[in-house]
């Protein structure tokens, strides 16, 4: 009797089973972005230190010893202004050294040019002499001999050889003076370079010497020649920028920057001035200069600033989130778009792409709803429930 119950019970569990429907199929909830117009600028925010527009050691060209010294650190200074003296004998003793040859050399022309005085008087003199005899052996010939008229002519010559050598004495002379000038000029030159002056504006960061000490000339690099003060040129600072290989291409000189202190809570405008052409392989980036203005001074080299390059702007373009496409950087770029609840897979073209939006140049029109995030286990032709992402598609 309890098995025949238990055996019904079972047929009518199984008829029971077989006569309900199937459960219906899940349909994935996937968020979408609509596909609108907007402004899109790439902009490239890098951290960055001022560093000096020029910043050198100031070397003496002449060795000596420090006779005075007018400047110490912090001392703003004008070009050309004296910072130090040095004391220096040797280039003193040069001085007077080449004076004295100039002086000389001077006589030399003196003595020489009375040399060729009385050469000329004497060259003139055996003329006159050899023009006489001559006139005479003309008119009575035989009265005067052969010999006399001979030796008349040869002291005419030897004057006239005299005359010439007195003549390029007073050239070779007149060069040695030229030479002794311009040996005086170089000693003098020297003596200048006792006295050392700011090459350029700014202020002293840095002073190594002081009354007494001695200076090594810092003309070859072998030498280890100590500066006398370190110099930096303030009034203009400058910003090396690193900036990627991606972006090297729309980086220009002359170009305008935002330059964001927050030390100091200011924002000033720099100038793209120079880059280096090249990208170092170990970063991958290229070394690009930025010049801003510190006249008033307020910036101090060492600061850091965020720098905002403004590369590239796309006034009112179809744009959509950068997530919404996919094989960015790639020769196949597609997008989901979903209408009336199906997928459908797209190929697209994108331009300009900042760090949130992408600009769409073909594949897509304004009002197509694309799917954004992930897009795995999504097919072409899939129903999905299209919901909002959560955050503007138009915006930005």
């Amino acid at each position: 009797m309890s098995l025949s119950l238990l055996s019904l019970g079972g047929a009518a569990l199984l008829t029971a089973c077989k006569s309900s429907p199937p459960p219906p199929a899940t349909v994935p909830t996937v968020p979408v972005a609509t596909v609108g117009t907007a402004t899109l600028a790439n902009d490239l925010t890098l951290t960055a230190e001022f560093l000096p527009y020029q910043d050198v050691d100031v070397m003496a060209k002449v060795a000596g010893y420090v006779k005075t010294i007018s400047v110490d650190i912090g001392d703003r200074v004008q070009q050309g202004q004296v910072l130090a003296v040095l004391e220096a004998p040797e280039i003193q003793s040069d001085v007077a050294h080449a004076k004295a040859g100039v002086a000389a050399a001077a006589a030399n022309i003196v003595t020489a040019q009375a040399a060729v005085q009385r050469a000329q008087a004497a060259a003139g003199m055996a003329k006159l002499s050899y023009q006489r005899i001559q006139d005479v052996a003309s008119k009575d010939k035989g009265l005067v001999p052969r010999q006399e008229i001979d030796v008349a002519q040869s002291r005419q010559m030897e004057a006239a050889a005299q005359l010439a050598s007195a003549e390029s004495s007073v050239q070779a002379a007149r060069e040695a003076k030229a030479a002794a000038d311009q040996e005086y000029v170089r000693a003098q030159t020297m003596m200048g370079y006792a006295t050392i002056r700011a090459p350029f504006a700014g202020v002293i960061t840095k002073r190594y010497a002081g009354t007494g000490s001695m200076i090594q000339a810092g003309i070859a690099s072998q030498t280890q020649a100590m500066p006398v003060v370190k110099l930096a040129q303030n009034s203009l600072l400058r910003l090396i920028l690193p900036v990627p290989v991606n972006d090297v291409a729309d980086v220009k000189n002359g170009q305008t920057v935002d330059v964001n202190v927050s030390s100091l809570g200011r924002r000033l405008q720099g100038t793209v001035t120079r880059s280096t052409d090249s990208v170092q392989t170990a970063t991958r980036t290229m070394d690009t200069e930025v010049d801003v203005p510190n006249r008033d001074g307020s910036l101090v080299p060492g600061m850091y600033a965020e720098v905002h390059l403004h590369l590239a702007a796309r006034p009112n373009v179809l744009s959509v989130p950068i997530d919404a496409v996919d094989g960015l950087g790639t020769s196949v770029q597609q997008a989901y778009v979903v209408r009336d609840g199906i997928v459908h897979l797209v190929t697209v073209k994108t331009g300009l792409q900042t760090p949130n939006r992408l600009e769409i140049l073909s594949g897509l029109a304004e009002g197509d709803r694309v799917i954004v995030g992930r897009h795995t286990g999504l097919a072409d032709g899939e129903r999905v429930d299209a919901q909002a992402a959560g955050y503007e598609g138009n915006a930005h």
